[in-house]
């Protein structure tokens, strides 16, 4: 089943096209890497779905619904949980007081005074935190915990609303190799179990050949390539991106020769 689907989705800057004319799809318990060169468009990409960014011109549609151009906070409440490439935390609370922001949100509801909150959800910010790895350390404040560590709060925070959809932005970005595999296997057996399509940037090739399904090449805001890890590999535009200076890399001579396949 269908769960986003992109369609010929564009932005610019300035006169600079960030994005141009890029359309893809994404599976329900899918993983989709959007891989890319710097200034290649993915955050840019990201920023529209998640409703940060307005299209200059395409749709965005989530299970069926189109979502263009909708508030973060609308999005959020539809089922997309979104992590960062500069993990996003509050560091003034503790672990759990994190999560259970996260409920409160989907949730809607306020407080006035902070501490009404203690005890509020606590089981279910608990699971999410047990999920991550992190339940043993739910009373420690953010500031305190290890990169990795914070990343992984990250994703119970981005968990909270029970997501259809999963954005994450360079997911593994400051991590070591044994904690990037931990982190990537556990969403990836979370999109399976929870059928949760997750669209991913990574620069870390060897996760994204490793964990992906899918692959999608952005080169300067054009989509250049599509396929599974194999197909990837072996495409020569992706090579001469990835390996060479790119210099030569033309975004029409590539559409062209895509559309003659």
């Amino acid at each position: 089943m269908t769960l986003l689907r992109i369609e010929h989705l564009s932005k610019s800057f300035d006169g600079v096209q960030a994005v141009d004319d890029v359309s893809f799809s994404l599976k329900a318990g899918e993983l989709l890497a959007l891989i890319g060169p710097n200034g290649a468009g993915k955050s840019t990409c990201f920023n529209m779905i998640n409703g940060q960014l307005k299209p200059g011109a395409g749709s965005i549609e989530l299970d069926g619904q189109r979502i263009t151009g909708k508030r973060p906070r609308d999005i959020w409440r539809l089922g997309v949980g979104r992590t960062f490439q500069i993990a996003a935390t509050f560091n003034s609370m503790t672990v759990l007081e994190n999560v259970q922001m996260a409920l409160l949100s989907h949730e809607r509801r306020v407080f006035s005074l902070f501490s009404r909150i203690a005890s509020w959800r606590e089981d279910e910010a608990m699971a999410l935190l047990d999920l991550v790895g992190m339940a043993g350390h739910a009373q420690r404040s953010c500031a305190v915990l290890a990169y990795g560590d914070v990343k992984r709060v990250e994703l119970a925070v981005a968990l909270a609303n029970r997501p259809k959809l999963l954005l994450m932005d360079e997911p593994t970005a400051g991590m070591a190799p044994e904690e990037r595999n931990a982190l990537m296997a556990l969403t990836a057996r979370l999109a399976k179990e929870r059928n949760i399509g997750v669209l991913f940037t990574e620069h870390s090739m060897d996760v994204v050949f490793e964990y992906a399904d899918t692959l999608i090449v952005l080169a300067r805001g054009k989509l250049i390539a599509q396929g599974d890890a194999d197909a990837i590999r072996n495409d020569s535009r992706v090579r001469e991106v990835y390996l060479g200076t790119g210099a030569s890399f033309s975004p029409h001579a590539a559409l062209n020769d895509g559309a003659a396949r």
